[in-house]
């Protein structure tokens, strides 16, 4: 029955604490959001806080259909998505025995976490040609989370890689290159916002 459990083989406060970070970070993202959906809800033509210029511009945004996929605005996925974040940060903290399929469970939410969050981000960069400063803070923040996730369920092998493939794994996030791959991969997402806007980011 208990076969199947994973603890933490060693220490991970620091990834789980990250996750907890950005987890709350989104959250508190996504709240302003739903916050500042109300206000132009209200009153088009109020002027919201994350107005920032005409190429930083959520109010812009928020009146896309890209903002209302599912049928309600995008921000109720984030209030009901970063809390479960925030749980299994908490119980990672813990050092919680949880089962093999909770972590690839995990694995899989945020990935389609941060699939969706490029989906808009890319919508935003070529389609609408607005950003959105909290919706920014999500992307950041979500794969930020993929990585945490990623890296605890490499170096546990939560995937159940083979002895050899797996003492490659551990090689290679010993090394720290997979950090090296998040913020190169940071840096080219911030680089193509530049490319297409350039100096409107500061009109």
């Amino acid at each position: 029955m208990f076969k199947d459990l994973f603890t933490p083989s060693k220490s991970y406060r620091s990834l789980f604490l990250t996750m907890l970070i950005f987890g709350i970070t989104g959250l508190i993202a996504s709240f302003t959001l739903a916050v500042e959906e109300f206000h132009l809800i209200k009153n088009p033509d109020t002027v919201l806080s994350c107005t920032i210029n005409l190429v930083l511009n959520c109010s812009t945004v928020m009146q896309t259909w890209q903002a209302s996929v599912f049928g309600f605005p995008n921000m109720f996925v984030g209030l009901m998505a970063f809390p479960i974040v925030i749980l299994v940060a908490s119980l990672g903290l813990a050092g919680s025995r949880l089962p093999r399929w909770f972590w690839l469970g995990a694995q899989v939410g945020y990935t389609l976490g941060a699939i969706f969050a490029y989906w808009l981000f890319f919508n935003s960069l070529y389609d609408i040609e607005v950003l959105c400063p909290w919706c920014l803070i999500v992307t950041f923040s979500t794969t930020l989370l993929l990585a945490t996730i990623t890296s605890y369920n490499l170096q546990d092998n939560v995937f159940g890689f083979s002895k050899k493939t797996n003492k490659r794994i551990q090689s290679f996030t010993k090394s720290g290159y997979h950090k090296l791959i998040v913020a190169t991969w940071l840096m080219i997402m911030t680089a193509l916002v530049f490319m297409k806007f350039g100096q409107s980011l500061f009109l």
